[in-house]
């Protein structure tokens, strides 16, 4: 027997396990230190899977270092591409046309210089007209008439060749057909042949029926 009192120690329970303070203690330290080192495992996570993983599938920096401090809701939810970021692009402006411009070309507008034919006309050869009908004075009527258009009169008589079934101006030459067409349209001659026998530029022969 142990000649000091008997205190709390003493009263070992016969059925109960073995009990120890220092034990408690390390065991509640054992039990605080899990959440936070799962925390830190988590964290540690999200750091490589923003870091590595994330700008491979196209996020900036900046977007990964939101993802980090989002935690792990923010990168599950950023693991797929936006699709909504795709900008269409603008259509290419069409450079206006010049002012003044048409698609088609005006219509051009008359000529008022003088056409080639009567270009061509030389009034200065001289007018040799003959009367192949039986009205009287004809020949010199007629003669008046393309003295009051400017052309030179030469002779002026009766037909005495044979005779004609119309009437017909003679003209000397290609160089000439101009002229007897001007003169054709002044008289209301029809007829015009290329001929050399007169020996003159233009001659105008008066037949049956010319009034």
């Amino acid at each position: 027997m142990t000649k000091y009192a008997r205190d709390e120690f003493d009263r070992v329970p016969e059925t109960s396990a073995r009990q120890g303070v220092h034990r408690a203690v390390a065991a509640s330290r054992r039990r605080s230190l899990a959440p936070i080192l799962a925390a830190g495992c988590v964290a540690l996570a999200i750091g490589l899977v923003a870091f590595l993983i994330l700008p491979k599938l196209g996020f900036s920096a900046g977007q990964a270092a939101a993802v980090t401090a989002g935690g792990s809701a923010s990168a599950s939810a950023s693991s797929s591409p936006s699709a909504t970021s795709t900008v269409s692009p603008s259509p290419t402006p069409t450079s206006p046309e010049p002012a003044g411009t048409d698609a088609a070309a005006p219509a051009a507008s008359p000529s008022a210089t003088p056409s080639a034919t009567a270009a061509a006309v030389d009034k200065t050869q001289p007018v040799t007209i003959y009367n192949a009908t039986t009205t009287a004075g004809l020949a010199t009527r007629v003669g008046g008439t393309v003295t009051s258009d400017g052309w030179v009169l030469g002779e002026t008589g009766n037909w005495g060749g044979v005779p004609q079934q119309t009437s017909v101006i003679f003209y000397s030459g290609i160089e000439q057909k101009d002229n007897a067409e001007a003169l054709g349209a002044l008289l209301g001659v029809d007829t015009l042949v290329d001929s050399a026998e007169f020996n003159m530029p233009l001659v105008v022969v008066l037949g049956p029926g010319y009034q």
